[in-house]
């Protein structure tokens, strides 16, 4: 596919998957049509960058989905000072995106691979302002030696399904902070949004959809009676 064939299939994306699925914020709109896709995703499979779906990745992973994504930046309306944290780096595409919106990053990928592929698509796009750490962040004992991760976040993004957030994340959130997740198990994954006002949250469920599940999370004993 040439340079004009990826911009015409960007702007399909922007018409007939994200903004006809009601996410009609125009910075959101315009932050997706001006980005290169393509550049985030391994060679074998770019011509599937602006696919409706799930892109296959290494490691056994795949990226969020267009219309997942732009639900994600519409609704955290990020104001250009925030500390951000991501877990589930991916690619790097939604850590760039997050970036060019926000004060920090500090993103979270379990896959070296992944982490180091993200990190050159960051340098690749002139983004300074995030940091990739290589770390199981579903682990609160490797998150607490964690330096990059002492200080609290005003806002959280999970990039994977688990059936509930754990305790360690949401202590990580500042009061007034926006914490986004994937929440369920499939076939029925929830997109919710929760925002912590003191020691009570707010929550609204934005869609339902499909999503890999997260990594990496601690095994629950099971007691044979």
């Amino acid at each position: 596919m040439t340079v004009t064939d990826f911009q015409f299939a960007r702007k399909n994306m922007v018409d007939q998957q994200i903004r006809c699925c009601k996410v009609l914020d125009a910075s959101t709109l315009d932050l997706v049509e001006s980005m290169p896709r393509e550049n985030f995703v391994p060679e074998h499979v770019k011509s599937l960058a602006y696919m409706e779906g799930h892109v296959p990745l290494p490691c056994n992973q795949e990226m969020l989905s267009p219309l997942q994504e732009a639900t994600i930046i519409s609704h955290l309306a990020l104001t250009g000072s925030e500390r951000v944290l991501e877990i589930g780096t991916g690619t790097g595409f939604l850590t760039t995106m997050l970036a060019m919106q926000s004060g920090e990053v500090v993103s979270c990928e379990i896959h070296e691979p992944l982490a180091e592929s993200a990190r050159g698509h960051l340098q690749q796009h002139g983004i300074t302002n995030a940091q990739i750490v290589t770390i199981n962040a579903m682990d609160a004992a490797a998150v607490a030696a964690c330096p990059e991760m002492q200080q609290p976040f005003d806002v959280i993004v999970l990039a994977a399904a688990l059936r509930e957030i754990p305790a360690h994340i949401e202590a990580m959130l500042t009061n007034g902070g926006k914490l986004i997740a994937f929440v369920g198990q499939n076939p029925v994954v929830s997109l919710i949004l929760k925002t912590k006002n003191g020691q009570t949250w707010q929550q609204i469920g934005l869609f339902e959809t499909l999503l890999l599940d997260m990594e990496g999370l601690p095994e629950k004993r099971q007691f044979i009676f």
